[in-house]
């Protein structure tokens, strides 16, 4: 009789709505903080949600990912970590709603038509896809157990490599940080077998890559120009790119996007992301001036008729047409250039915000990708892209 009072009274503790759940409490101060938009002191200065939300998925991500300089499984914690964050984080997406039409029919036989909601599909068709790319990679680094090689702290930014009877030290670039951890392999360097396997990871990592960042371009491509960067562009698009690069594009009949390129001979990154603004900026001037062709004043058109240039909607919309297809060219060189002036513009200032996860997985991607590249190197390493994500991104086009 006392055991079974003793558990009554210990299932009415248990069900008592005063115990405080540390995880609930966490989940209520993420959701007040999402309707705050970041201002905890509720003075009405925060901002909109999609960035709020935006800046809890990149500090999450910086949590669980940023510090790991290291080709080995995640801890446990930190995947639990992940996978609750971001659940309580996407529970969002259920109110992301658009609404459709639809027929349905009476008891009586009569049609009507009605609003139904239904989930956003361009969340339906990334968010899937982005998930499905993100639980790859963790696949990826679970993989890495029982390797024939392993890390070492620095000590100093001044490391060389340094050999012995039981290890070689990969040297690193000065470039590098001093606080990443330095890789090691035995001194008849990696087995065929493991270099094979280390070969498929980076593959696979590779095509994450590329696969997230073609997600990313999509959701750019769709979101508003801002105005802000409207009222930056030259007056013309040939004082942007220069009189060269105009002639090539203006003069040929036969434009070739890639044999302009090759007379250029670019050689960095930073050179090509230096021409992709340029060129985009002169794209989009070309383009506002065809169709501001249509709402010319009578006195414009008389002396554009007076001069013989009334076919210069006509000029733009070729150029602007040659800027695209030589802007497409461009990066389809170099796959991994850095976001152009027009992209980070959108995703600083335009409020249809875009998804955040691309960046995320793009950037796990690539340390992946990079990390496992310096390991296949007999005395260096290979460049390792966007080892710390570095640069504010937006989760979702919110809902106007």
């Amino acid at each position: 009789m006392e055991q079974q009072q003793f558990e009554f009274f210990a299932n009415e503790k248990l069900e008592d709505p005063e115990i405080v759940d540390p995880e609930l409490e966490l989940m209520k101060d993420r959701f007040a903080k999402l309707l705050l938009g970041e201002d905890m002191s509720g003075g009405g200065k925060g901002v909109n949600t999609a960035v709020t939300i935006s800046n809890s998925i990149t500090n999450l991500y910086a949590t669980v990912f940023g510090h790991n300089h290291k080709l080995e499984p995640l801890p446990k914690e930190k995947k639990a970590m992940w996978r609750r964050e971001m659940d309580c984080l996407l529970s969002v997406c259920d109110y992301m709603v658009e609404t459709q039409s639809s027929l349905q029919v009476l008891q009586d036989g009569t049609p009507i038509e009605v609003m139904m909601t239904q989930t956003r599909s361009d969340i339906c068709v990334n968010l899937p896809a982005l998930q499905k790319l993100e639980a790859m990679l963790i696949e990826i680094l679970d993989n890495f157990q029982d390797t024939e090689f392993w890390y070492e702290e620095q000590g100093s930014r001044s490391s060389k490599s340094v050999s012995s009877g039981s290890f070689t030290r990969i040297e690193l670039r000065k470039e590098e940080k001093w606080w990443v951890p330095v890789p090691c392999v035995p001194p008849g360097g990696l087995s065929e077998e493991s270099r094979k396997n280390l070969r498929h990871k980076r593959d696979c990592a590779n095509q994450i890559h590329k696969a997230a960042m073609s997600i990313n371009s999509s959701i750019l491509s769709e979101m508003e120009i801002p105005d802000s960067y409207m009222t930056t562009l030259p007056k013309s698009g040939r004082s942007s790119l220069g009189d060269s690069i105009y002639k090539q594009m203006y003069v040929p009949e036969n434009f070739s996007p890639d044999y302009l390129l090759d007379c250029l001979n670019i050689t960095s990154e930073h050179e090509a992301l230096e021409l992709a603004d340029k060129v985009e900026a002169s794209m989009y001037t070309w383009r506002r001036k065809a169709g501001l062709g249509h709402s010319k004043s009578s006195w414009d058109l008389v002396k554009d008729f007076m001069s013989e240039t009334d076919n210069r909607s006509d000029k733009n919309t070729v150029l602007a047409e040659r800027a695209e297809s030589l802007l497409f060219c461009l990066k389809q060189r170099f796959p991994k250039l850095s976001q152009t002036s027009l992209d980070i513009c959108k995703i600083q200032c335009n409020q249809l915000a875009m998804s955040a996860e691309t960046q995320n997985t793009s950037s796990s991607a690539g340390h992946g990708e990079g990390g496992i590249g310096e390991l296949l190197e007999d005395t260096g390493r290979s460049s390792i892209q966007h080892r710390l994500l570095d640069r504010r991104c937006l989760l979702y086009r919110s809902i106007n």
